[in-house]
């Protein structure tokens, strides 16, 4: 009897979650004008108005047959609305506005899905055993929430690249002053980064969090900080972008082939530069962390003579301790809360790398959580152990290709449920636009 009402009570937090996602999604295309639906602002990705079709599509295609054995009403949108396409690949995609609905048979294709869904997740929060294959209706619906949640951080990456004149200004936090940025490096000492869940686990996790396994870590040094809007600054003084000897050589052909001489949020202006955030331009925050990609990050690595950071280095400035043990977060096992770093939605931007001291790690690296993810050295790959989900065999295994890195951390527009030291985030290497930093080490 208990077990079932603890069942019946994860199902209703789920659906509860569940909900709240959908409404700070229709929040957040509330900000795109009416007249700016089908603007493309970032050249890789879709249209707006394949976003407002998707989030629903997928849902529906994840559950619909194998939960309830639903039936579609509208095939073609199912399919259409169905997949993303991956940043920096593939080439750019040369569909016309008038190839996509209009916004209102998007809107009402999101609505019937809506209802018909939660008309069975209502009626009783059971599905269909033999269908869900080995599957609970629990992990079908943290899958659906937490790929509402990621889309709500690249949605906004995409959506900080449209003209100001095209989105509605929300109501940004400022920050209070903060003492300027003390830079330093950590000594970390060897120990053991726990990697990954096990198998079987109560907790979800994507594919490629599985399996659980222990790397041991030589002793090594890393930033305290993120590496700051002023650090990258002396780099492109100093002629970083025009040196060869800083990047390797696919990232030099890149860089050179599209004439990047700086980060994509970064405008040079007759007296310095300005930074683009959500709604504005300002002058360049200077203890802001510096959002690069993964190759200009690599070239400031060896500008400075280190490195960044393997996956495993990073976990174990994260999350380790002298006596072998682990934290569940950086600063121990406290819930998230907003005094403990900039993540879960507070914020449209940074805010100062040194802003959060409540939630350095045991070894004193602060800010490894939230306002901005953190660049690795390590290529996205399965761990030992990896099985796809059968019901999303891509999700994971179609970014195993060599040209993905492991990225930590978050955002200040990632969701808290994904600060688990298990989750793994990744991107192309020649990807600006993402909400991500980095900081380096000594080994």
């Amino acid at each position: 009897m208990l077990a079932a009402q603890r069942e019946v009570a994860v199902q209703q937090s789920l659906l509860s979650r569940l909900f709240a996602a959908r409404l700070r999604s229709d929040q957040l295309f509330s900000i795109v004008r009416a007249d700016s639906i089908y603007d493309r602002p970032i050249p890789e990705r879709h249209r707006i108005i394949f976003y407002i079709g998707h989030l629903e599509a997928f849902d529906w295609n994840l559950l619909h047959d194998r939960a309830f054995g639903l039936k579609t009403a509208y095939p073609e949108l199912d399919r259409l609305f169905a997949f993303g396409i991956d940043p920096v690949g593939g080439g750019l995609p040369t569909d016309r506005p008038s190839d996509w609905p209009s916004v209102n048979a998007v809107r009402e294709y999101v609505q019937r899905v809506r209802r018909n869904l939660d008309e069975k997740l209502l009626e009783s929060g059971e599905a269909d055993a033999h269908r869900l294959n080995g599957f609970d209706l629990d992990t079908l619906l943290n899958v659906a929430i937490e790929h509402r949640l990621m889309h709500l951080e690249t949605l906004a990456y995409m959506l900080h690249q449209l003209p100001f004149e095209r989105k509605i200004a929300q109501e940004t936090l400022s920050f209070p002053e903060t003492l300027p940025v003390a830079h330093s490096m950590i000594e970390i000492p060897a120990g053991y980064a726990t990697l990954g869940l096990p198998r079987g686990s109560e907790s979800f996790g994507w594919d490629n969090e599985f399996e659980v396994h222990s790397a041991n870590v030589p002793a090594f040094e890393i930033d305290r900080y993120m590496v700051t809007n002023e650090q990258f600054r002396k780099f492109i003084e100093a002629s970083g972008y025009e040196n060869r000897a800083f990047w390797n050589e696919d990232d030099w052909n890149w860089k050179s082939a599209n004439g990047i001489s700086h980060p994509v949020f970064w405008k040079r202006a007759e007296d310095g530069w300005l930074c683009r955030t959500m709604f504005s331009e300002v002058p360049l925050p200077l203890n802001w962390p510096a959002y690069v990609s993964h190759a200009e990050a690599s070239a400031y690595a060896r500008w400075v003579g280190k490195t960044l950071p393997t996956e495993e280095q990073w976990h174990r400035a994260a999350y380790g301790t002298s006596e072998g043990s682990e934290c569940f977060y950086t600063w121990g096992n406290e819930s998230p809360n907003s005094s403990l770093g900039n993540f879960d939605f507070q914020r449209w931007d940074p805010a100062p790398v040194n802003a959060y001291s409540r939630g350095r790690s045991v070894f004193g690296v602060e800010g490894m959580l939230g306002n901005g993810w953190e660049w690795t050295s390590t290529v996205f790959a399965p761990f030992s152990g990896f099985e796809p989900f059968p019901f999303y065999r891509g999700y994971s295994a179609d970014f195993f290709d060599g040209k993905h890195f492991v990225m930590k951390g978050g955002s200040a527009r990632t969701a808290a449920c994904m600060l688990r030291p298990t989750f793994r985030n990744w991107f192309q290497g020649h990807y600006q636009y993402v909400y991500a930093g980095f900081r380096c080490v000594n080994v």
